[in-house]
């Protein structure tokens, strides 16, 4: 990545020197403006320079140092250069001026207000603009950045922007690198690929790198160096191997070729775990762990021996061939059968050895919920206190206890969507009515509250009102489907497409429909009386595909 980088400087510098002035000085405009107290002047900005709106000065000699913004005040230098230039003020005190409005100092700025007022009035200046002219630049200049520390963050973004643009995948590959150590951030990265449209593949023992890395198809491969129990020496060995004599043909070849000191049982397992040895062909995960009988070995321990029978076959052979000897050559060991392992359990092994999830997500069957049932994101809930929100996500861990006081049960659970995670307790009653669905891997959909905790007015917890199951959410709370259709549709092949769609899936929602004729502003609503659908991922892909609006218990 950073070879690729080095490499399109040339580029970069070429597209940075035919830049027009006015543009790169726009972009260090931008960056000084988009923040709380200039941001309001952001379309003034964009209108002034494209001949919208008048470029109008509170005072003609306001002109020499804000020609550049469009007579708005940008830059802390601006308030520096205009009180020396309408208030004479010494440098000094141009400086104290410019630290006071950025540290909020109201002290110093009720001093220096008389000062610039009566020595701008004395220059001929009306009171009433300076006074304006100074509310100004107290509202802006305490978020206001200073031009030189706008220019170089103009400079990175406009760099940052061009690799963006132009080599996204590295980029992004680079992106996540950084970011490899802390989890929530490789997950917004990643989102963000999505949102790219780049794949980001799971770790591959025939393609990944140490870290993040970008593959000949422009997708990015998992860093091997971000799964626990795999060394880096051992990452190194397998990379140096690999790209020494060829791909690893199978577990077989691969612990045959590499130096076991370095790759042991535990590094095996991690790389199996995280998907790793997932290319070799008709070998899923459950098998490199399921033994053949009680006692019998797993496959990862059998290629491990059959590694060292190998090595010692080897030695062996290489003796026969001065003492006239046969040489024998080691057959690989049976895979053994077994089914595979569901998607939870890939899942969860995942997180375990990597931090998160990357064969997919457990929640992914239930966007339909999430986006008609569930009111806020986890890590939104302390936003609103007092007020009932429907959350909804996996349980990461769970655990009960007795009360030493009455000897009951209680016992407390993490869930997790995709934003975050909370903790939750339960005591007593409420424990004993919800335990039955707490269980690590249990999706669960929860109304509840944030309260003040226990004998605290400023401590706020999240407390149960209701849960269930995430899986029974849309059989109990989803009554009805409105369709929008526009009659410009409405010919016999969308029909009949329509029609099979929800002939095919039965079910006990009712099926309503919006016929809406744009030209004649009107809006029919009716009942498809002879229909009712099993409302499931399928259906809604459907829906979307014949690129029709839909709405849930309107």
């Amino acid at each position: 990545t950073n070879g690729t980088f080095q490499f399109e400087s040339a580029g970069m510098q070429k597209y940075l020197k035919d830049l027009k002035p006015d543009r790169f000085e726009d972009l260090i405009a931008m960056n000084a403006l988009y923040r709380p107290g200039p941001l309001a002047y952001i379309p003034n900005f964009i209108n002034r320079k494209h001949g919208k709106e008048e470029v109008v000065y509170d005072l003609a000699d306001m002109e020499e140092h804000l020609n550049d913004t469009y007579g708005i005040t940008v830059y802390q230098e601006q308030v520096m250069l205009l009180s020396q230039k309408l208030a004479n003020f010494t440098k000094g005190d141009a400086d104290v001026l410019r630290k006071a409005m950025g540290k909020k100092d109201r002290k110093t700025l009720d001093k220096l207000k008389p000062q610039f007022i009566e020595n701008a009035s004395q220059k001929g200046h009306d009171p009433k603009v300076l006074e304006k002219i100074w509310t100004d630049w107290e509202a802006f200049a305490s978020y206001a950045f200073n031009k030189s520390h706008s220019t170089c963050y103009a400079f990175v973004a406009f760099q940052t922007g061009y690799l963006k643009a132009h080599y996204p995948g590295e980029y992004m590959s680079a992106l996540l690198t950084n970011n490899q150590s802390n989890i929530d951030k490789v997950t917004f990265f990643m989102e963000e690929c999505k949102r790219m449209g780049i794949n980001v593949l799971g770790p591959d023992v025939n393609e990944s790198q140490v870290n993040f890395a970008v593959n000949k198809k422009g997708e990015i491969r998992f860093g091997l160096g971000a799964i626990k129990g795999v060394g880096e020496n051992a990452v190194h060995e397998l990379i140096a191997e690999r790209d020494k004599n060829g791909p690893f043909a199978n577990i077989f070849d691969l612990t045959k070729r590499v130096n076991l000191r370095s790759i042991n049982k535990k590094t095996l397992e991690g790389l199996a775990f995280a998907g790793a040895f997932d290319g070799f062909y008709n070998v899923h995960r459950a098998q490199y762990f399921h033994p053949e009988g009680g006692d019998e070995p797993n496959l990862l321990e059998k290629a491990i021996r059959f590694a060292n029978n190998a090595s010692a076959n080897e030695s062996a052979n290489q003796q026969s061939l001065f003492g006239g000897t046969t040489m024998v050559t080691l057959a690989e060991p049976t895979i053994p059968p077994c089914e595979p392992w569901g998607l939870m359990e890939k899942l969860r092994r995942e997180k375990d050895v990597v931090g998160m999830y990357l064969s997919g997500h457990p929640l992914d069957d239930y966007k339909i919920e999430f986006r008609n049932f569930v009111s806020t994101d986890i890590a939104n809930i302390e936003d609103k206190k007092l007020v009932e929100q429907s959350i909804a996500g996996v349980v990461v861990d769970c655990y009960e206890k007795v009360s030493q006081k009455n000897n009951k049960p209680y016992g407390g659970f993490t869930i997790e969507d995709y934003s975050g995670n909370v903790k939750i307790m339960m005591w007593s009653e409420e424990y004993l009515k919800y335990k039955h669905l707490i269980s690590v891997g249990q999706m669960l959909y929860i109304k509840g509250m944030m309260k003040p905790r226990f004998n605290s007015d400023d401590q706020f917890e999240f407390k149960v009102n209701n849960m269930m199951l995430l899986a029974d959410v849309r059989e109990k709370m989803l009554n009805s489907v409105l369709i929008n259709i526009k009659t410009d549709r409405i010919q016999p092949p969308f029909l009949q497409e329509l029609y099979q769609l929800l002939d095919a899936s039965k079910g006990n929602a009712l099926v309503k429909l919006n016929l809406i004729d744009e030209q004649q502003k009107l809006v029919v609503n009716t009942v498809a009386r002879r229909f009712k659908i099993n409302f499931d991922n399928d259906t809604m892909l459907k829906l979307e595909q014949l690129e029709l609006d839909y709405r849930i218990n309107v």
